[in-house]
């Protein structure tokens, strides 16, 4: 058993992650300032032994009393909607509230572990990405603000591994999706599924043929734990490396929900990734991880918890 602070507790992967740390006999303070996480996503922890909530916004300094053996720091808005709507604060959780986390983690004695993000890669030039590959990131463009505090937050991360010994993990995230995603997500997973269960047109940028990799929660919770577990403290890639266009996604969608929403396209966003997908020799080789569940399972799954939201 231990006691371990989540950062972002609230929020889509943050409370999948507190649910699977308490099942496997955790305990867990959850962190989260509730500007883009919902306490209905954990609603169901409140009555378990071992479950903590603080409201607040990691951005300003953390305290936690007590002994904590992990500070995992998953806050951050995530979502293409929110990179115009709050930039401001969405890199100064990736700067102020990394930085914060890292300290709480170095006077606590704790492992940390980073929720990092394939936006790392920005519009990749090598495909599929390793880790080793450092990226195509706009620094001044929409998605920078995201991209760039993440980069930033690789690198303190780092910093405090190598100066002060902090033991640390780092993931790279690839379109994760799931049950618990907002409506408003503003991802295509999300977008796709909310339009069709409603009947409206489903809204493609460009002509569709960008590519993503769909990562299913539940993998992706799995892999944070076999990285957590390990004793690997450079940046792994967590994701699925089955590879889909938009339109792809759009028409299985379509499929999956039974909808007849008509297909609309519009312009394509700035610095949008013309294709995304990791490489996951790291992830198979290190830590005997791969992805299970793919895309379609996934999408019935999400639009099934869609479907009890929407009515």
């Amino acid at each position: 058993m231990a006691r371990i602070v989540v950062t972002g507790g609230a929020g889509f992967l943050g409370s999948h992650l507190c649910r699977a740390l308490l099942d496997r006999g955790d305990q867990v303070v959850a962190i989260d300032n509730l500007v883009t996480g919902s306490v209905t996503n954990i609603e169901q922890l409140f009555g378990r032994p071992g479950f903590t909530f603080v409201e607040h916004d990691v951005s300003n300094y953390i305290w936690v009393p007590g002994a904590v053996d992990v500070v995992m720091h998953l806050a951050s808005p995530a979502s293409p909607a929110d990179f115009e709507r709050i930039p401001i604060q969405i890199l100064k959780v990736g700067g102020l509230g990394t930085h914060n986390a890292l300290g709480l983690a170095l006077t606590k004695g704790a492992k940390f572990f980073l929720a990092s993000t394939s936006e790392v890669y920005g519009d990749p030039l090598v495909h599929p990405q390793p880790e080793s590959y450092w990226g195509n990131v706009n620094p001044i463009g929409t998605r920078g603000v995201y991209d760039e505090a993440k980069r930033y937050a690789e690198a303190m991360t780092m910093a405090y591994h190598r100066h002060h010994k902090v033991d640390v993990r780092i993931v790279r995230i690839f379109n994760t999706y799931g049950p618990q995603m907002r409506p408003d997500d503003g991802r295509a997973v999300s977008n796709f599924l909310v339009q069709a269960l409603r009947g409206e047109p489903i809204t493609i940028f460009g002509e569709g043929n960008q590519t993503r990799s769909f990562t299913y929660v539940d993998d992706e919770i799995r892999g944070f734990l076999a990285l957590l577990d390990s004793d690997v403290t450079t940046p792994v890639n967590i994701g699925n490396d089955n590879e889909f266009t938009i339109s792809q996604l759009a028409e299985l969608v379509l499929d999956v929900t039974g909808s007849s929403s008509e297909l609309v396209y519009l312009p394509l966003p700035a610095d949008d990734p013309t294709q995304r997908k990791p490489d996951l020799t790291k992830a198979r080789t290190l830590l005997g991880w791969q992805p299970e569940i793919q895309l379609r399972e996934g999408l019935e799954r999400t639009a099934t918890y869609f479907r009890s939201i929407l009515n």
